[in-house]
């Protein structure tokens, strides 16, 4: 079965994805920013509000690039035993989203195995810091190594389906070693064509549609009069999508001797 990952900073969007039949979903703050970690009471109340889908938190310190420093590194090893000292009423799946590189754009291995090694039995997912990274099956090696279970990837393209023959070698390299979750303009018209054409069991994407700010006044550099929040209509387009698709490959592959 492919599995659909919704990415979300609306706290509401918790209950919205899980209810129009999300698997997973990747926690954030500030989205607009390219997502942060969100702040311990979202986190709390995301936990609360879920009573099956999977969490997985965004651990960012900053915006920018992924290149960082002690002290960042070693907040984002502190935000991870924060987040997993927090009570989890129904025992969902909590895990983390991390990223770390070089200044030469290849995987701080070291970065990533101190932060993998915070994260304990929780699974583990490598960001789209990946797609920044040159040789990406060297990566893909190296994360397996220190323990990664999974890889948010559009395999450097500027969209999955653009990207699906490299996601497709991907997936093939990573076998049942780790995963590769396809992201990048996946929507519910191209959903299926991304699993179909490269293998992958699991897709991500943000199901945003935008609704009017509550504010009474005039827009302000605070408040534009709109946000968003996550659309239960695409998140049950996509999933219908993918079921379909996922039997489709299940059904071309060959046996197992």
């Amino acid at each position: 079965m492919t599995l659909v990952e919704i990415c979300l900073d609306d706290l509401a969007g918790v209950r919205v994805a899980e209810d129009a039949g999300a698997d997973r979903i990747e926690l954030c703050a500030a989205l607009g920013e390219g997502g942060i970690t969100p702040s311990i009471g979202t986190v709390g109340a995301a936990l609360r509000a879920a009573s099956r889908i999977g969490i997985q938190v965004l651990i960012r310190q900053r915006p920018g690039d992924f290149v960082y420093t002690e002290d960042e590194l070693q907040a984002m090893v502190d935000d991870i035993h924060s987040i997993r000292a927090l009570p989890n009423p129904s025992a969902v799946t909590l895990g983390f989203v991390i990223g770390a590189l070089r200044s030469d754009d290849r995987i701080n291995v070291d970065a990533t195995r101190r932060l993998v090694a915070a994260c304990g039995d929780a699974p583990v997912t490598f960001h789209k810091a990946f797609d920044q990274v040159a040789d990406r099956p060297e990566a893909l090696e190296q994360l397996v190594d220190v323990g990664v279970a999974r890889v948010l990837t559009s395999a450097g393209a500027a969209t999955a389906l653009e990207g699906a023959d490299a996601l497709r070698r991907l997936v093939e390299l990573g076998g049942e070693r780790i995963s590769v979750l396809a992201g990048g303009g996946v929507r519910p018209v191209n959903a299926a064509e991304v699993v179909e054409r490269t293998g992958v069991r699991e897709v991500h994407l943000r199901a945003a549609r935008p609704v009017a700010t509550a504010g009474a006044g005039a827009p302000t550099a605070y408040d534009s009069g709109e946000r968003d929040v996550t659309s239960g209509e695409v998140v049950r387009a996509v999933v219908a999508a993918v079921r379909g698709a996922g039997a489709v490959v299940d059904a071309d592959r060959e046996p197992v001797a």
